[in-house]
């Protein structure tokens, strides 16, 4: 019996934050913000994520009484320009633009409140589409947050491939649709999940994003 062959895919649709967008300059203001130094916050949310917690769990271990919705909305209020060119990682420019020129379907879509949408769209980068899970109506990792993706790409989830940097919220959850999923390994989620026993889950697994074409080819 002759193996089928695995759905081509048509479109690739990229998280963001530490797949495309270093975060370290967000969480080192969040450090300030709460008077604490960038290292000891970061212990702290690489201690939360080992642990499989919410990344919230960091503001109520480093100070219960961090008004956390407060805080949210002071920035909504004046911090448009979530993120600037020098907030993308060195590869994510690159990538985009040679796989828009492979013919890919590029789109954007993580959990973001809906400035990330200008924040983004200032950055202009080759893609075809950008949404977020305040547009979507969903948040990672629900399954109705994938389907309106794919239906955002006008195709079958099985065309689809997305990348992440999380096992939990973007490629176990992306898989389960029907989607490829591309685990990257960067970023402290991504460094923590690659030790998670349901890292051999993933389809695919990369280090950088120069490796992503190389590795879907394969099929």
């Amino acid at each position: 019996m002759t193996a089928a062959m695995p759905t081509p895919v048509r479109a690739i649709v990229f998280d963001v934050g530490y797949t495309l967008i270093d975060e370290a300059r967000q969480w080192a203001s969040w450090a300030a913000e709460m008077g604490r130094s960038e290292t000891e916050f970061m212990a702290a949310l690489k201690s939360v994520i080992r642990e499989r917690q919410h990344h919230r769990e960091v503001f109520k271990r480093l100070d219960p009484d961090f008004d956390l919705q407060a805080a949210y909305r002071r920035r909504d209020a004046t911090d448009d320009n979530i993120w600037e060119e020098q907030d993308l990682y060195p590869d994510a420019r690159a990538a985009l633009t040679r796989l828009k020129a492979r013919g890919f379907q590029i789109g954007l879509a993580g959990n973001q409140p809906h400035k990330a949408r200008h924040a983004l769209e200032c950055l202009t980068l080759p893609v075809d589409w950008i949404a977020n899970s305040a547009e979507l109506g969903a948040e990672k990792p629900a399954p109705e947050f994938f389907a309106r993706i794919a239906a955002k790409a006008g195709m079958p989830a099985s065309n689809i491939a997305y990348v992440g940097d999380r096992l939990d919220n973007d490629i176990l959850p992306a898989q389960a649709a029907g989607m490829r999923g591309a685990f990257l390994v960067r970023g402290p989620w991504g460094e923590a999940h690659a030790k998670w026993p349901e890292a051999s889950m993933a389809q695919h697994t990369i280090q950088s994003l120069d490796d992503l074409w190389p590795e879907l080819s394969k099929d």
